[in-house]
């Protein structure tokens, strides 16, 4: 009986680590989803592209997307470490505070990426679209979420 209320409290400890870890990741990361869908909405559709910019555009996508699978992996395994940490330690220990430190340094990886690709966006733009992709990412970046 000991054993099983052992791993059953290494279960609840961890559970509840990995929807810490949830809110924590939406609380820091900006909502790409709803975000991204807005601005590739403007590009793909508003601001008329031309054939060079498209094609760009789509490697630019293609990068970023790479990219951000990547660092969605390592924080996977950031949270993988943290679950590890808070089993062994069973409190904010040494091992929980540096898994955390790293699973944030992955989130702030992740999100210069995202800025890192906004730019790049933007780049591809003539002087008539910029104000407009413009407007729109400070729209996105300062709308009331809730």
């Amino acid at each position: 009986v000991t054993g099983l209320r052992r791993t059953l409290l290494i279960a609840v400890i961890a559970f509840a680590a990995a929807i810490a870890g949830v809110f924590a990741g939406r609380a820091i990361l900006p909502q790409t989803s709803h975000t991204g869908a807005e601005l590739h909405a403007l590009l793909h559709e508003d601001l008329d592209l031309d054939a060079g910019q498209k094609a760009k555009l789509d490697q630019i996508e293609r990068d970023f997307a790479a990219r951000r699978r990547s660092l969605e992996l390592e924080l996977r395994a950031d949270n993988t470490t943290l679950a590890a940490a808070i089993e062994a330690e069973h409190g904010y220990g040494p091992r929980v505070g540096a898994a955390v430190d790293a699973s944030h340094m992955t989130m702030g990886e992740l999100q210069k990426a995202t800025l890192e690709h906004v730019f790049a966006m933007r780049l591809i733009l003539r002087p008539e679209q910029t104000a407009r992709f413009d407007a729109a990412v400070v729209k996105a970046l300062t709308a009331d979420k809730r």
